[in-house]
């Protein structure tokens, strides 16, 4: 169930990543027993219905062949170790394959309901656990109890449905009384199919509720105060490395905002070198030109190139590209630099025959 809440408050709020993520790391998730019960029970039942020809056809010739060669066998230790390893040896190859499916059913189905997970923390020992008092109160808690609950329901439902299928099919068995060895224990093996074919439907109905119910149970166990929440905000924002992840992702942002803005320039002023800045201009909206786009190395070649591909003029004058540089992003160009940047603008709109 929910873990009590601290002084904080109650935990009304859904959990942060981060929280998941902790949850994660020590093994804490959502994981319901009932689902891998159900998946090796219905697979070992759909694999031993189609194993089974293959398995009963093995037996029978290695109870053929020890019946044959029973008589010439003289009794001595060693002999009889020889017989006991021929036995293992060839009802392991039998049963090999259904040993494999279990581990392999048994893996997927705790994969499937949440993901890879590689943590020591379960296995460090938690002395508290030892505390007499504590362990008699976890004995009659509220989440023992409801899985006392959830067993006994679980053995009642299956017992009613294995007695229900047998006593539908008792007057039929009474018959089997005259009848040979062979056809009685095909009798009995498909009625334990169909019992177990029902045991399984059974299973898998109770494994969709209790995973279903063991996910609300871990939301509600990983829910957060208002004040946990807040602190691990605070927590999370004060991490130099979040902050310089944060700060990484804001600059690229405004480059690609920046680039996205050099196309509606009217001229690029560069510095042969390294640098370039990009002017836009409109005499009915503006009161005076304004910077759109800057870069120096990498970023100026960069602005270059999208200035040529959508012919923008590209206009060297090294003085005023260094003193433009040292504005701001969308800074007004100021006083004392209308004579020089007019004069680069007059020079762009004569060659693109503006007025």
């Amino acid at each position: 169930m929910a873990e009590e809440a601290p002084s904080g408050g109650e935990r009304t709020e859904d959990p942060s990543s981060k929280r998941r993520d902790d949850f994660r790391k020590k093994g804490q998730v959502a994981q319901s027993k009932e689902v891998q019960t159900a998946a090796l029970f219905t697979v070992m039942l759909l694999f031993w219905i189609f194993y089974m020809p293959t398995f009963w056809k093995g037996l029978t010739e290695l109870l053929a062949a020890v019946w044959q060669s029973i008589g010439d066998i003289v009794i001595t230790p060693k002999s009889t170790m020889n017989l006991a390893f021929f036995l293992v040896q060839k009802s392991a190859v039998l049963l090999a394959p259904l040993f494999i499916l279990v581990l392999i059913i048994g893996f997927f189905s705790s994969f499937l309901q949440f993901g890879w997970i590689l943590t020591g923390t379960p296995l460090i020992p938690d002395f508290s656990k030892l505390d007499p008092i504590k362990g008699f109160s976890r004995l009659f808690s509220q989440r023992s109890i409801i899985e006392v609950v959830k067993s006994l329901l679980k053995v009642a439902l299956i017992s009613w449905v294995a007695t229900s299928t047998v006593m539908d099919h008792f007057q039929e068995a009474l018959v089997l009384v005259d009848t040979s060895a062979t056809i009685t224990l095909s009798y009995l093996a498909q009625v334990s199919t169909l019992i177990l074919a029902k045991v399984c439907a059974v299973l898998i109905v109770l494994a969709i509720l209790d995973f279903a119910f063991t996910k609300y149970e871990m939301e509600e166990k990983m829910k957060m105060t208002k004040q946990e929440l807040k602190e691990e905000f605070k927590e999370t924002e004060g991490d130099p490395h979040i902050k310089a992840q944060i700060r990484a992702i804001q600059q690229q942002m405004a480059r690609k905002r920046m680039m996205a803005e050099v196309p509606s320039a009217d001229v690029v002023i560069t510095n042969p070198t390294h640098i370039s800045v990009a002017i836009r201009y409109d005499s009915s909206k503006m009161a005076a030109p304004i910077i759109v786009a800057k870069g120096a190395d990498h970023l100026a070649m960069k602005i270059r190139e999208i200035a040529r591909e959508h012919d923008i003029p590209l206009v060297e004058n090294p003085p005023v590209a260094r003193l433009l540089h040292k504005l701001d992003l969308g800074a007004t160009i100021p006083e004392d630099m209308f004579r020089a940047v007019a004069e680069i603008l007059a020079h762009v709109y004569s060659l693109k025959g503006k007025a």
